[in-house]
Protein backbone atom coordinates (compact mmCIF):
# COMPACT_ATOMS: atom_id res chain seq x y z
CA UNK A 1 0.00 0.00 0.00
CA UNK A 2 3.08 2.22 0.47
CA UNK A 3 4.36 2.01 -2.90
CA UNK A 4 0.63 2.94 -4.20
CA UNK A 5 0.57 5.58 -1.97
CA UNK A 6 3.78 6.87 -3.59
CA UNK A 7 3.12 6.15 -7.01
CA UNK A 8 0.22 8.12 -6.37
CA UNK A 9 1.95 11.29 -5.24
CA UNK A 10 4.50 11.01 -8.42
CA UNK A 11 1.82 11.25 -10.89
CA UNK A 12 -0.30 13.54 -8.88
CA UNK A 13 2.48 16.12 -8.98
CA UNK A 14 3.17 15.04 -12.14
CA UNK A 15 -0.15 16.28 -13.93
CA UNK A 16 -0.45 19.12 -11.53
CA UNK A 17 2.82 20.56 -13.00
CA UNK A 18 0.92 20.36 -16.46
CA UNK A 19 -2.06 21.44 -15.38
CA UNK A 20 -3.51 24.46 -18.43
CA UNK A 21 -6.36 26.08 -15.95
CA UNK A 22 -8.56 27.10 -13.12
CA UNK A 23 -10.69 24.16 -14.29
CA UNK A 24 -8.38 21.72 -14.86
CA UNK A 25 -6.60 22.44 -11.25
CA UNK A 26 -10.20 21.99 -9.74
CA UNK A 27 -10.62 18.32 -11.38
CA UNK A 28 -7.44 16.85 -10.74
CA UNK A 29 -8.12 17.88 -6.73
CA UNK A 30 -11.80 16.25 -7.19
CA UNK A 31 -9.71 13.40 -8.93
CA UNK A 32 -6.82 13.04 -6.22
CA UNK A 33 -8.72 14.17 -2.74
CA UNK A 34 -12.24 14.35 -3.34
CA UNK A 35 -14.76 12.16 -0.90
CA UNK A 36 -14.41 9.21 -4.67
CA UNK A 37 -10.76 10.15 -5.24
CA UNK A 38 -8.14 7.94 -5.71
CA UNK A 39 -6.15 8.85 -2.08
CA UNK A 40 -9.68 8.44 -0.51
CA UNK A 41 -9.80 4.48 -2.64
CA UNK A 42 -6.24 3.66 -1.56
CA UNK A 43 -7.23 4.69 2.46
CA UNK A 44 -9.84 2.32 2.45
CA UNK A 45 -8.08 -0.76 1.98
CA UNK A 46 -6.19 0.47 5.36
CA UNK A 47 -8.48 -2.09 7.87
CA UNK A 48 -7.37 -4.84 6.32
CA UNK A 49 -3.41 -4.21 7.67
CA UNK A 50 -2.26 -4.84 10.89
CA UNK A 51 -2.17 -2.71 14.39
CA UNK A 52 1.70 -1.85 13.53
CA UNK A 53 1.30 -0.98 9.87
CA UNK A 54 -1.87 1.19 9.91
CA UNK A 55 0.30 4.39 12.00
CA UNK A 56 2.93 3.89 9.29
CA UNK A 57 0.48 3.51 6.31
CA UNK A 58 -1.91 6.72 7.60
CA UNK A 59 1.45 8.92 7.63
CA UNK A 60 2.93 8.47 4.34
CA UNK A 61 -1.15 8.77 3.44
CA UNK A 62 -1.49 12.30 5.31
CA UNK A 63 2.47 13.22 3.71
CA UNK A 64 1.07 12.69 -0.22
CA UNK A 65 -2.28 14.45 0.95
CA UNK A 66 -0.30 17.28 2.12
CA UNK A 67 1.92 17.54 -1.13
CA UNK A 68 -1.10 17.36 -3.48
CA UNK A 69 -2.59 20.40 -1.84
CA UNK A 70 0.47 22.21 -1.87
CA UNK A 71 1.10 22.03 -4.98
CA UNK A 72 -2.72 23.21 -5.13
CA UNK A 73 -2.90 26.05 -3.65
CA UNK A 74 0.00 27.09 -4.84
CA UNK A 75 -0.75 26.96 -7.93
CA UNK A 76 -4.46 28.78 -6.98
CA UNK A 77 -2.72 31.39 -5.61
CA UNK A 78 -0.75 31.75 -9.02
CA UNK A 79 -4.09 31.83 -10.92
CA UNK A 80 -5.56 34.56 -8.62
CA UNK A 81 -2.63 36.66 -9.32
CA UNK A 82 -2.99 36.25 -13.00
CA UNK A 83 -6.74 37.13 -12.76
CA UNK A 84 -5.85 40.06 -10.79
CA UNK A 85 -3.25 41.23 -12.90
CA UNK A 86 -5.44 40.98 -16.09
CA UNK A 87 -8.55 42.94 -14.44
CA UNK A 88 -6.04 46.01 -13.53
CA UNK A 89 -4.49 46.12 -17.53
CA UNK A 90 -8.46 45.75 -18.26
CA UNK A 91 -9.54 48.45 -15.83
CA UNK A 92 -6.95 50.72 -16.24
CA UNK A 93 -7.96 54.44 -16.16
CA UNK A 94 -6.31 57.05 -18.16
CA UNK A 95 -6.16 60.00 -15.40
CA UNK A 96 -4.81 62.33 -18.23
CA UNK A 97 -8.69 62.15 -20.23
CA UNK A 98 -10.37 65.05 -19.52
CA UNK A 99 -13.78 64.46 -17.13
CA UNK A 100 -17.12 64.23 -17.32
CA UNK A 101 -18.53 66.90 -15.43
CA UNK A 102 -20.97 66.32 -13.56
CA UNK A 103 -24.22 69.23 -12.90
CA UNK A 104 -23.99 70.75 -9.29
CA UNK A 105 -27.22 71.60 -7.06
CA UNK A 106 -27.57 75.10 -5.87
CA UNK A 107 -29.23 76.50 -3.19
CA UNK A 108 -32.91 77.77 -4.20
CA UNK A 109 -32.85 81.70 -3.93
CA UNK A 110 -35.51 81.93 -1.08
CA UNK A 111 -33.90 79.43 1.12
CA UNK A 112 -30.60 81.57 0.56
CA UNK A 113 -32.39 84.54 1.61
CA UNK A 114 -33.94 83.20 4.56
CA UNK A 115 -30.68 81.41 5.73
CA UNK A 116 -28.99 84.63 5.10
CA UNK A 117 -31.36 86.52 7.44
CA UNK A 118 -31.46 83.87 10.07
CA UNK A 119 -27.57 84.53 10.14
CA UNK A 120 -27.64 87.58 11.14
CA UNK A 121 -30.36 87.46 13.88
CA UNK A 122 -28.90 84.43 15.27
CA UNK A 123 -25.74 87.08 15.60
CA UNK A 124 -27.80 89.46 17.19
CA UNK A 125 -28.55 86.81 19.70
CA UNK A 126 -31.73 85.72 18.43
CA UNK A 127 -33.16 81.85 18.25
CA UNK A 128 -34.95 80.79 15.43
CA UNK A 129 -39.05 79.06 16.47
CA UNK A 130 -41.23 77.02 14.07
CA UNK A 131 -44.58 76.80 14.61
CA UNK A 132 -47.69 74.34 12.48
CA UNK A 133 -48.86 75.87 9.25
CA UNK A 134 -52.21 74.81 9.73
CA UNK A 135 -53.48 76.96 12.74
CA UNK A 136 -56.32 77.76 14.79
CA UNK A 137 -58.31 80.62 14.60
CA UNK A 138 -57.03 81.60 17.87
CA UNK A 139 -53.74 81.40 17.48
CA UNK A 140 -54.01 83.26 13.97
CA UNK A 141 -56.08 86.15 14.71
CA UNK A 142 -57.70 86.12 18.59
CA UNK A 143 -54.59 86.02 20.10
CA UNK A 144 -53.26 88.79 17.91
CA UNK A 145 -56.22 91.25 18.93
CA UNK A 146 -58.13 90.26 15.66
CA UNK A 147 -61.41 88.98 17.38
CA UNK A 148 -63.97 87.38 15.27
CA UNK A 149 -65.79 89.82 12.98
CA UNK A 150 -62.98 92.52 13.28
CA UNK A 151 -62.67 95.06 9.99
CA UNK A 152 -58.67 94.29 10.13
CA UNK A 153 -59.36 90.16 8.92
CA UNK A 154 -60.33 91.36 5.62
CA UNK A 155 -56.83 92.12 4.84
CA UNK A 156 -55.80 88.51 4.85
CA UNK A 157 -58.23 86.71 2.38
CA UNK A 158 -57.78 82.82 4.38
CA UNK A 159 -57.85 79.07 3.61
CA UNK A 160 -60.01 77.96 5.87
CA UNK A 161 -60.39 74.26 6.80
CA UNK A 162 -63.42 74.41 8.94
CA UNK A 163 -64.59 77.19 10.88
CA UNK A 164 -62.01 77.23 13.69
CA UNK A 165 -59.10 75.73 11.22
CA UNK A 166 -57.02 77.27 9.20
CA UNK A 167 -54.00 77.47 6.69
CA UNK A 168 -52.18 80.24 8.49
CA UNK A 169 -52.10 83.81 6.97
CA UNK A 170 -48.52 84.88 8.92
CA UNK A 171 -45.83 83.33 10.88
CA UNK A 172 -47.22 85.66 14.05
CA UNK A 173 -49.39 82.82 15.56
CA UNK A 174 -45.41 81.70 16.39
CA UNK A 175 -44.70 84.08 18.38
CA UNK A 176 -48.00 83.69 20.76
CA UNK A 177 -47.35 79.97 21.09
CA UNK A 178 -43.60 80.62 22.39
CA UNK A 179 -44.66 83.36 24.82
CA UNK A 180 -47.40 80.71 26.36
CA UNK A 181 -44.18 78.30 26.10
CA UNK A 182 -42.25 80.88 28.50
CA UNK A 183 -44.79 80.85 30.95
CA UNK A 184 -44.32 84.76 31.43
CA UNK A 185 -40.63 84.28 31.34
CA UNK A 186 -38.63 86.57 29.68
CA UNK A 187 -36.47 87.69 27.82
CA UNK A 188 -37.74 86.36 24.70
CA UNK A 189 -35.52 87.12 21.61
CA UNK A 190 -36.99 84.83 18.54
CA UNK A 191 -37.17 85.16 14.73
CA UNK A 192 -40.13 82.88 12.75
CA UNK A 193 -39.76 81.85 9.65
CA UNK A 194 -41.88 79.54 7.51
CA UNK A 195 -45.10 79.56 4.94
CA UNK A 196 -47.97 81.48 4.96
CA UNK A 197 -51.00 81.56 2.67
CA UNK A 198 -53.71 83.82 1.63
CA UNK A 199 -56.21 83.78 -1.24
CA UNK A 200 -54.11 85.99 -3.29
CA UNK A 201 -54.46 85.88 -7.07
CA UNK A 202 -50.52 85.11 -9.17
CA UNK A 203 -48.92 88.10 -10.22
CA UNK A 204 -46.04 89.53 -10.39
CA UNK A 205 -45.67 91.00 -6.78
CA UNK A 206 -47.73 88.73 -4.89
CA UNK A 207 -48.63 84.71 -4.62
CA UNK A 208 -51.19 82.64 -2.81
CA UNK A 209 -48.61 80.78 -0.93
CA UNK A 210 -45.45 82.91 0.37
CA UNK A 211 -42.32 83.21 3.14
CA UNK A 212 -42.47 85.15 5.85
CA UNK A 213 -40.13 85.80 8.37
CA UNK A 214 -41.21 87.40 11.98
CA UNK A 215 -39.21 88.62 14.60
CA UNK A 216 -40.14 89.31 18.68
CA UNK A 217 -38.19 90.78 21.39
CA UNK A 218 -39.94 90.85 24.77
CA UNK A 219 -38.64 92.17 28.44
CA UNK A 220 -38.23 94.97 30.30
CA UNK A 221 -38.11 99.12 29.25
CA UNK A 222 -38.16 97.23 25.00
CA UNK A 223 -38.51 101.01 23.65
CA UNK A 224 -39.36 101.87 19.87
CA UNK A 225 -35.26 103.14 19.82
CA UNK A 226 -34.26 99.43 20.30
CA UNK A 227 -36.86 98.03 17.37
CA UNK A 228 -35.21 101.33 14.89
CA UNK A 229 -31.75 99.90 16.14
CA UNK A 230 -32.15 96.50 15.24
CA UNK A 231 -33.87 96.88 11.55
CA UNK A 232 -31.03 99.26 10.93
CA UNK A 233 -28.51 96.67 11.88
CA UNK A 234 -30.47 94.15 9.28
CA UNK A 235 -30.46 96.40 6.70
CA UNK A 236 -26.95 97.85 6.36
CA UNK A 237 -25.71 93.42 7.29
CA UNK A 238 -28.30 92.49 4.62
CA UNK A 239 -28.11 95.36 1.59
CA UNK A 240 -24.81 97.08 2.86
CA UNK A 241 -23.56 99.54 4.85
CA UNK A 242 -24.74 102.72 2.62
CA UNK A 243 -28.41 101.16 3.18
CA UNK A 244 -30.77 103.70 5.39
CA UNK A 245 -34.14 102.96 6.96
CA UNK A 246 -37.33 105.43 7.48
CA UNK A 247 -40.18 104.54 9.61
CA UNK A 248 -43.92 105.64 8.63
CA UNK A 249 -46.53 105.33 10.82
CA UNK A 250 -48.90 102.58 9.73
CA UNK A 251 -51.60 100.00 11.30
CA UNK A 252 -51.71 96.71 12.54
CA UNK A 253 -53.72 95.22 15.09
CA UNK A 254 -51.25 93.70 17.34
CA UNK A 255 -48.85 96.45 17.23
CA UNK A 256 -49.33 100.15 18.77
CA UNK A 257 -47.53 102.06 17.62
CA UNK A 258 -47.16 100.83 14.09
CA UNK A 259 -44.88 101.60 11.25
CA UNK A 260 -44.02 100.38 7.90
CA UNK A 261 -40.64 100.17 7.16
CA UNK A 262 -38.76 101.64 3.85
CA UNK A 263 -34.83 101.23 3.06
CA UNK A 264 -33.26 103.12 0.65
CA UNK A 265 -33.47 101.80 -3.47
CA UNK A 266 -30.67 99.42 -3.80
CA UNK A 267 -30.73 100.72 -7.59
CA UNK A 268 -30.25 104.89 -7.33
CA UNK A 269 -29.14 104.42 -3.76
CA UNK A 270 -31.71 106.97 -3.05
CA UNK A 271 -31.15 109.38 -5.58
CA UNK A 272 -34.84 108.26 -7.20
CA UNK A 273 -35.15 106.14 -10.29
CA UNK A 274 -37.71 103.79 -12.24
CA UNK A 275 -37.82 100.68 -9.80
CA UNK A 276 -38.75 103.40 -6.60
CA UNK A 277 -40.63 105.20 -8.29
CA UNK A 278 -38.21 108.19 -8.24
CA UNK A 279 -39.25 107.85 -5.17
CA UNK A 280 -35.61 106.88 -3.64
CA UNK A 281 -37.50 104.20 -0.90
CA UNK A 282 -38.83 100.55 -1.29
CA UNK A 283 -41.14 99.18 1.38
CA UNK A 284 -39.10 96.09 2.73
CA UNK A 285 -41.33 95.34 6.01
CA UNK A 286 -43.93 96.12 8.91
CA UNK A 287 -43.27 96.57 12.73
CA UNK A 288 -44.29 98.28 16.04
CA UNK A 289 -44.86 98.01 19.65
CA UNK A 290 -46.60 94.46 20.61
CA UNK A 291 -50.12 95.46 21.50
CA UNK A 292 -50.43 95.23 25.70
CA UNK A 293 -53.56 92.71 24.78
CA UNK A 294 -51.69 90.40 22.90
CA UNK A 295 -48.91 90.61 25.74
CA UNK A 296 -51.60 89.59 27.90
CA UNK A 297 -52.83 86.88 25.78
CA UNK A 298 -49.48 85.03 25.96
CA UNK A 299 -49.37 85.63 29.37
CA UNK A 300 -47.16 88.32 30.50
CA UNK A 301 -48.07 91.76 32.09
CA UNK A 302 -47.82 94.79 30.05
CA UNK A 303 -47.14 96.99 33.11
CA UNK A 304 -43.62 94.49 33.47
CA UNK A 305 -42.42 94.37 30.20
CA UNK A 306 -42.69 95.53 26.76
CA UNK A 307 -42.04 94.20 23.05
CA UNK A 308 -41.45 94.78 19.95
CA UNK A 309 -42.25 92.69 16.88
CA UNK A 310 -41.31 93.14 12.77
CA UNK A 311 -42.61 91.03 9.91
CA UNK A 312 -41.13 90.40 6.32
CA UNK A 313 -41.67 88.78 3.43
CA UNK A 314 -38.95 86.91 2.15
CA UNK A 315 -40.04 87.06 -1.51
CA UNK A 316 -39.87 90.73 -1.13
CA UNK A 317 -36.58 90.86 0.61
CA UNK A 318 -35.38 88.76 -2.23
CA UNK A 319 -36.73 91.11 -5.16
CA UNK A 320 -34.83 93.82 -3.85
CA UNK A 321 -31.57 92.49 -3.06
CA UNK A 322 -31.12 90.57 -6.39
CA UNK A 323 -32.95 92.76 -8.48
CA UNK A 324 -36.11 90.73 -9.47
CA UNK A 325 -38.96 92.32 -10.91
CA UNK A 326 -41.47 89.29 -10.82
CA UNK A 327 -42.18 87.28 -8.07
CA UNK A 328 -43.28 84.15 -10.22
CA UNK A 329 -39.60 83.59 -10.93
CA UNK A 330 -39.07 81.77 -7.87
CA UNK A 331 -41.91 79.19 -8.23
CA UNK A 332 -41.77 78.33 -11.83
CA UNK A 333 -38.76 76.31 -11.89
CA UNK A 334 -36.66 77.86 -15.33
CA UNK A 335 -33.23 76.47 -14.87
CA UNK A 336 -32.07 79.66 -16.81
CA UNK A 337 -33.58 81.55 -13.89
CA UNK A 338 -32.19 79.18 -11.43
CA UNK A 339 -28.77 78.41 -12.73
CA UNK A 340 -27.62 82.17 -12.33
CA UNK A 341 -27.70 81.74 -8.26
CA UNK A 342 -25.07 78.38 -8.29
CA UNK A 343 -22.61 81.03 -9.03
CA UNK A 344 -23.48 83.06 -5.69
Amino acid sequence: MKERLEALRAEALQELQQVAGQQQLNDLRVKYLGKKGALTEILRGMGGLSAEERPIIGQVGNEVRAAIESVIEEKQEAYRQEETAARLREETIDVTLPGQALPAGAVHPLNKVVQEIEDIFVGLGYSVAEGPEVETDFFNFEALNLPKNHPARDMQDSFYITEDILMRTQTSPVQIRTMKAMNGKSPVKIICPGKVYRRDDDDATHSFQFNQIEGLVVGPNIRMSDLKGTLLQFVQLMFGKQAQIRLRPSFFPFTEPSAEVDVTCSQCGGHGCRMCKQTGWLEILGCGMVHPRVLEMGGYDPNEVSAFAFGMGVERIALLKYGIDDIRHFYTNDQRFLNQFARM
